[in-house]
């Protein structure tokens, strides 16, 4: 097992064809190790050079609903009322603390992502 950091585009590279390799090991093995090991460094990488960006407050919603199955009147009801919803959902009108809280204890949407600016 030779892990060295991963620091240039072909090291990235390299790491994944080695992961490829070892994707099966065993747990507690030599290779079990060095995917374990190797894991940790790719996403390290990956989050360094290839950050994925908060989704949009409003689609998250948007989406989260489509998954639940709510329409926009179980909305509605979450947050208090029907034309606040619709405000909402057509940008129109921003989401309180309070509208925050409830979607984020209701939808489990993080709140780091409803708290941004749209």
């Amino acid at each position: 097992m030779k892990i060295k950091p991963i620091k240039t585009e072909k090291d990235y590279e390299e790491a994944l064809q080695r992961l490829e390799k070892i994707f099966d090991a065993k747990p507690n093995s030599p290779e079990g190790d060095e995917l374990e090991v190797l894991s940790i460094l790719i996403d390290q990488y990956e989050q360094l050079n290839y950050p994925i960006d908060l989704p949009d407050p409003i689609e998250a919603i948007k989406f989260r609903m489509e998954q639940m199955g709510y329409t926009q009147n179980d909305f509605a009801r979450m947050i208090g009322h029907k034309s606040r919803a619709s405000e909402i959902l057509n940008r129109k009108r921003k989401l309180s603390l309070n509208m925050i809280r409830n979607i984020h204890d209701k939808m489990n949407i993080p709140t780091e992502v409803l708290i941004q600016a749209y």
